[in-house]
This record gives structure tokens, sequence and C-alpha cells, in this order.
């Protein structure tokens, strides 16, 4: 058993720590939000009344927060020289590389062991325990992040030196992001054709037009049961979401002179749909806006 401090249960860390809990850790959390720390009582959690109580006697501290500017303040006012010395401190949040190098070197400095590893299976792998996780850490301390997030893994990646772990997930979900926009042009051309949506399934999930965004996580509903385009496009991973780390590979476009004009195309295209109050919406719903259902 590890003593584990977890700071943000929303819909990701709810299920996070849940998983920890199962897994015979003793949790003592924090949020913001009274409901959500309720709910994590409920889970076998053991609510603290701030970050700084939750993190003080804690062997390790796990944070899913909304972004680097929440990052940075935890982590300066209520984690580094509050939480014991050699405690481990994990960042599962997704946001900027240059936030997770600062943290990793204020924390480096202070004397901890400190991971970017932010995640990617969405609500249902961290109710789930599935979530892939890109961690960007030292070589040496691997072994021990690995050990302490496996009951939220299907799978614990490095993806190198601090900032790493972002990078990948940056870069992945821009992929991701593209790809749905592509399946979902697809059947919305194929609707126009005349051609069934099961029957175009069958035949591109067996062809080279094959991807996640088509065969395990269809737009299309009725097609992948597990899918949120079967539940109208509830749950699952934000709209919102997914336009915060559009923009975060934009920014690490521009800064590093890469050219991704197909992710900038992406960004515009899902900032419209949120615009126009689909924000909670799985990002799978574009397809609705490509059918113009707006």
């Amino acid at each position: 058993m590890t003593r584990i401090a977890f700071i943000g249960l929303g819909n990701m860390g709810g299920g996070m720590a849940a998983r920890l809990v199962g897994a015979g850790h003793a949790v003592t959390a924090f949020d913001l939000s009274a409901a959500a720390l309720e709910r994590a009582e409920a889970r076998g959690c053991t609510p603290a009344a701030s970050a700084r109580d939750a993190v003080a006697g804690a062997e390790a501290v796990i944070t899913m927060l909304p972004a680097g500017p929440q990052v940075r303040a935890v982590y300066a006012a209520d984690i580094l020289g509050v939480a014991p010395a050699g405690a481990l401190l994990i960042d599962g949040s997704t946001i900027d590389v240059e936030s997770a190098r600062h943290v990793a070197g204020e924390a480096a400095a202070a004397g901890y062991v400190f991971a970017d590893a932010p995640v990617s299976g969405g609500t249902a792998g961290a109710e789930a325990g599935t979530l892939a996780f890109m961690v960007g850490c030292d070589e040496a301390a691997f072994g021990r992040i690995e050990a302490l997030l496996a009951p939220m893994a299907r799978a614990v990646l490095r993806a190198g030196d601090h900032g790493a772990g972002q990078a990948a997930k940056i870069c992945n979900n821009m992929l991701l992001g593209i790809s749905m926009i592509g399946a979902c042009e697809a059947f919305a051309l194929a609707e126009r054709l005349g051609l069934e949506a099961d029957r175009f399934f069958d035949i591109a999930s067996k062809s080279s037009g094959q991807c996640w965004s088509l065969t395990s996580y269809s737009p299309w509903p009725g097609l992948v049961e597990t899918a949120p385009s079967n539940r109208d496009y509830e749950g699952g991973f934000a709209v919102a979401m997914m336009l915060k780390d559009l923009k975060l590979a934009q920014a690490a476009a521009a800064a590093s002179g890469a050219s991704t004009p197909l992710g900038g195309q992406a960004e515009a295209l899902y900032a419209l749909w949120e615009r126009q109050g689909n924000g909670g919406r799985d990002f799978s719903s574009m397809l609705q806006f490509l059918r113009g259902e707006t």
C-alpha cells in the first residue's frame, strides 16, 4: 500500500483515483468541486480540505489539472516543499511542454522525482483502468513511476526526458483530431452517394482507410457498441478538450517552426463546432457538423 495524494477529480481524475483505491492504495484526494470530492469519497478516497492537506505525508502525488498555469501554481504553492522529501510527483494533466519542463526543474531543485505523464483513453479508460500513459522522466526513475501508474493503465510508455510525455500527447491527439474529421467526412460523403453506413464501415474497416477513429470509435451510431455516437455523443472525449489539445499543438508548431496545416484546419473546425454550443459533446460529434446538423 502506498499513501497517494490525488489532486484534481474531474472526468478523468475521479475514475483514476478510484482505480488506485481498488488496487489497495490509501488515496487522499482534493478538488475545488465539492461534488467531485463527495463522489471520490463514496469510491473509497479520503477527502482533504485543501491540496496542501492532501499531500502532507504522501509517498506519491498525482495531479490531473486543466492547463499549464494551474499546474505551475499548484506545484509551487501546495506541493513542492509540502510533500515529504522523496515523494514521487506525477502530473497526468495535458499541458504545454514548457510548463512541464518548468515544473520538472523546480521539482528537481527541491529534491523530488517528477514525471509528466499525460494519458490517452478517455473517461472509459479511466474507469476501466485501461489508460495509456506517455511519460517524460529520468530513465532511472521510470520503473518506480510505471509501478505506481499500473493500476490505471493498459500501457505505460516512456517517451523520453521531462516534457517528452507532453510532446507525445500533443502529437498523438493532433493525429487523432485529424483522423476523426477524415472518418466523419467519409461517412458524410458515403451517405450523399447512397452508400449505407454499415456497408461502408464493413468495407473501409478491411481496406486501406482503416483507422482507430473508424473501427474503435466510429462516429456513426450503431456500428461500434462502446462508441459515444451510440449515446448521442455524450461522455467520451469532449470537443472542448480536443480543441484545447489542438491549440497546444498549434502553439508548439509555431514555437518550433513545424508545418502542421491539417492540424490548423482541424483546430478551426472544432472551434466552429464548439462555438455552436457543442463543447461538452464527444469530439466524434463532428459528424453532425459535416452532415449539416448544426
